[in-house]
């Protein structure tokens, strides 16, 4: 039997066979997609409103990140940051000439860029504010799973089981600016948090936090670094969700969509910030190759194009008074929260049975935490697709 003609189940069981299991995986096995839109391998279809973790921005399989990776995969996929690589550079500018950012470094995923970021706030740290070491952060977040950033993340469930965890963090909780300013020692050389908690449950800070913390940054003479790993790239209808509070960070890390599915990862930061790197501080073998370069140049291209995040930003007010309107129809969902297309219903139960039954129907959805279904469709949703997973959704709660 070919590779080709192995069924779902087959597939299934093959992975449990040879892949180390650190994830509780559905019983679903993609092999194409097409914008809003995959197929398993059996040719059932679903409705992706999970977009691969909020990575898929653009769709599935979009046409121009197509056509860029096959045209530069054609002529060089990789070669060492010890030269000079035009796409990474052209990228680079896109970033620099659409933020606060005057400098950039690339590497391959959001753990990645925290750890860049982490690294530079203590280098930052060692070398400006007189050998401070120390970076807050919030509880309930997520900045990844690598031992650092995983310290990082203010929840004892990612980092049970890895002690001893590295030295140098402390959290507060999330959106509360007077436990922030308590935290603050001598020793604290940066905050680092999300402008909206994803993982932690699409938890969103009252207006005028960030600002808050801004104002403390400057206060206290420490860095200010947003994590838009998840939220960034037009999630929230701006190309960053601090853009809604007009603030400067420091530092900005990205990663998810800014490649459509390409690994790509980036740290941003200031000038004044990104000189204490030197060359030897930091380094990615991967990192800003021609390949995802290229993807993430086609991404940019898109999301910059006219009327983008007008779209965006409709498609989420729509896609928001829908679940609003499904809450008024069934008690057992308790709050829906969000901004743009990242958006959270908080349920009375837990969601594992409600995601089993979307994907039964045909459309995918994920949680945040026990009770919070988490949606992050591509950025490309419409309306009728919106309906189509409300329909579902009304018809599921009210069988359960």
């Amino acid at each position: 039997m070919s590779d080709k003609t192995l069924s779902g189940m087959e597939w299934i069981q093959l992975g449990k066979r040879y892949l180390m299991e650190t994830y509780n995986r559905f019983p679903v096995v993609p092999v194409r997609g097409e914008g809003m839109t995959i197929y398993d391998c059996d040719g059932k279809a679903y409705l992706d409103f999970l977009g691969g973790i909020a990575v898929c921005g653009l769709g599935h399989s979009h046409p121009e990140v197509v056509a860029a990776i096959r045209e530069q995969a054609s002529s060089l996929t990789h070669v060492s940051n010890l030269y000079h690589i035009p796409q990474q550079i052209e990228v680079a500018r896109l970033l620099v000439e659409n933020s606060f950012a005057q400098k950039v470094f690339f590497c391959n995923s959001g753990a990645e860029a925290n750890e860049g970021a982490i690294k530079l706030a203590r280098k930052y740290g060692h070398e400006q504010l007189r050998g401070r070491d120390e970076i807050i952060t919030m509880k309930n977040s997520f900045h990844g799973r690598t031992l650092a950033t995983v310290t990082a993340t203010g929840q004892e469930k990612f980092q049970k089981g890895f002690e001893p965890l590295p030295e140098g963090f402390v959290y507060v909780p999330f959106a509360d600016i007077e436990a922030l300013r308590e935290a603050i020692t001598d020793r604290t050389c940066a905050i680092m948090l999300e402008p909206i908690q994803a993982e932690g449950g699409v938890i969103v800070p009252y207006h005028g936090y960030l600002k808050d913390v801004r104002a403390l940054c400057d206060e206290k003479n420490i860095l200010m670094i947003l994590d838009e790993v998840q939220v960034g790239m037009g999630r929230t209808g701006k190309l960053f969700a601090h853009e809604y509070e007009n603030i400067t960070p420091d530092m900005m890390t990205l990663a998810k969509a800014l490649g459509n599915g390409f690994p790509v990862g980036a740290l941003l930061a200031t000038e004044r910030i990104a000189a204490a790197f030197v060359p030897g501080s930091h380094a990615s073998t991967f990192g800003g190759n021609p390949l995802g370069m290229s993807a993430a140049r086609a991404t940019l291209h898109v999301l910059l194009g006219d009327g983008f995040m007008d779209h965006v930003t409709q498609l989420g007010v729509y896609m928001k008074q829908r679940l609003e309107e499904l809450r008024g129809n069934h008690q057992c969902i308790k709050n829906v929260r969000g901004c743009g297309l990242i958006l959270g219903m908080e349920m009375d139960m837990e969601v594992g049975d409600i995601i089993n039954r979307c994907i039964e129907e045909g459309f995918l959805v994920g949680s945040a935490g026990t009770h919070v279904l988490r949606f992050l469709p591509p950025l490309v949703v419409e309306k009728s697709h919106v309906d189509q997973l409300v329909g579902t959704l009304d018809y599921i709660l009210g069988d359960i």
